[in-house]
């Protein structure tokens, strides 16, 4: 059974000066314990996609469905919070926040008690490669590959259903990417993300 589907999407980006069909009629299922990979050429629609799947958009016409409810139907900031983690191309990390405490914001987002958040966070911190050196710097102070770990162990923290990743690879060595790609290959086949 899929847990997450495109039924019939499309979706227009519209503007003062133009209209562009970014995605048009696209169906797909995608199954729970499975790694995809969405690929294309630059503007292709890719980007696009993920923020639909992640129900940080709607689409234009047809649905997103999750777990058999369209995302238009949803608490998408529930969806978002609970179920769904996006690592993001521009890591998105929150700059007046350290490394520890961009991982921990998940967790404390659900519930997590800051104790129990800061060692959840530190543990994903050293899973990506980082050491506790990382923890007390700001995004600023630390490398794009070093961004890049830290986004995808914020993502990881709050132990998501669905994980969908935009280029989560692209900024680092092989060795780090190697082990990024294991880390979202585990949790896929392992704990059925």
């Amino acid at each position: 059974m899929s847990i997450l589907s495109l039924k019939d999407v499309s979706y227009t980006y519209k503007s003062r000066y133009q209209t562009v069909q970014a995605v048009k009629n696209a169906s797909y299922s995608f199954q729970q314990g499975k790694v995809y990979a969405i690929v294309g050429k630059s503007g292709s629609g890719k980007t696009t996609v993920l923020s639909l799947l992640a129900g940080l958009d709607l689409p234009s016409d047809g649905q997103v469905v999750y777990n058999g409810t369209p995302t238009g139907k949803m608490d998408r900031d529930k969806y978002r919070r609970e179920d769904v983690a996006v690592i993001y191309q521009a890591y998105n990390l929150f700059p007046l926040l350290t490394a520890l405490e961009n991982v921990m914001y998940p967790l404390e987002l659900k519930g997590v008690k800051a104790k129990e958040a800061r060692a959840k966070a530190a543990e994903m911190i050293e899973s990506v490669g980082l050491t506790e050196e990382v923890f007390k710097r700001y995004p600023a102070m630390l490398s794009g590959g070093e961004q890049q770990r830290i986004a995808i162990a914020r993502a990881l923290a709050a132990q998501p259903k669905v994980i969908l990743a935009d280029e989560p690879t692209g900024n680092l060595d092989t060795e780090n990417g190697a082990n990024i790609v294991n880390i979202l290959k585990s949790l896929a086949h392992e704990k059925n993300c």
